[in-house]
């Protein structure tokens, strides 16, 4: 996951002035290039983090996976319920047809009404907490996002860093300059020193309509029980 968007274009930059600057000491150059007001290239100050580890080691990303983790139980739970107790029914009716206990047209017509508005409600139900969980998991990664480049930003400047790298945007960079663990500290800390809380979930979605697709997630598809043949067998 990208957690400073925003660097990108000044990552890879900095990486070649970096180089460039390396290379200039080692040639031992009379006077190094010049830009922004005049600040030789080699004295910036850059630092860079590992955002694998920062997704591994902070609080607050380790919280939200787990959120995530029990709504995909839930979906998997309620997905489990529904198929079960449509498959229950459609058994009874197979059941009930195969010992000629339909009497009427009617009777059988206002069970597969029922299993045919089960299977509907069913699907709706399951899009309506997909789509919720896709909406709690978007929200998850703004706050993720605002409070990684929130502290970034006073960190760096604290600290006097004119750049803080992500380390997959660079081609080399020394481990001398590498930060994480530092960053790690500052976010745990601050997450801590709040309360350490997830933001509240979106209100449900409400349920779409009875034909409407399934909106697509990292979570598996919501399944539509098939109907029930009621083929006498022989």
């Amino acid at each position: 996951m990208n957690f400073i968007k925003n660097y990108t274009k000044l990552a890879l930059f900095a990486a070649v002035v970096l180089m460039a600057a390396t290379s200039c000491n080692e040639k031992q150059t009379a006077e190094a290039p010049k830009a922004n007001g005049g600040a030789a290239l080699e004295n910036l100050k850059i630092r860079y983090i590992d955002e694998d580890s920062i997704m591994a080691n902070y609080n607050l990303a380790k919280d939200i996976n787990e959120a995530m983790l029990r709504r995909q139980n839930q979906f998997d739970a309620a997905q489990k319920q529904r198929g079960n107790e449509i498959s229950k029914f459609g058994n009874a009716m197979q059941q009930k047809y195969q010992n000629n206990q339909y009497l009427t047209e009617e009777a059988f017509n206002a069970d597969q009404a029922k299993l045919q508005k089960m299977q509907a409600d069913a699907e709706n139900y399951l899009a309506s907490l997909q789509q919720s969980i896709e909406n709690e998991l978007n929200q998850s990664q703004i706050q993720l996002l605002d409070s990684i480049d929130n502290f970034m930003k006073d960190y760096a400047k604290k600290k006097g860093f004119d750049m803080v790298l992500r380390k997959s945007a660079t081609l080399f960079i020394d481990e001398k300059y590498d930060v994480t663990k530092e960053v790690i500290d500052g976010l745990n800390k601050r997450y801590n020193k709040v309360g350490g809380k997830v933001a509240p979930a979106p209100a449900p979605a409400k349920a779409a309509p009875a034909k409407a697709a399934a909106p697509t997630l990292s979570t598996e598809k919501p399944a539509t029980p098939g109907k029930v043949d009621l083929k006498k067998k022989d």
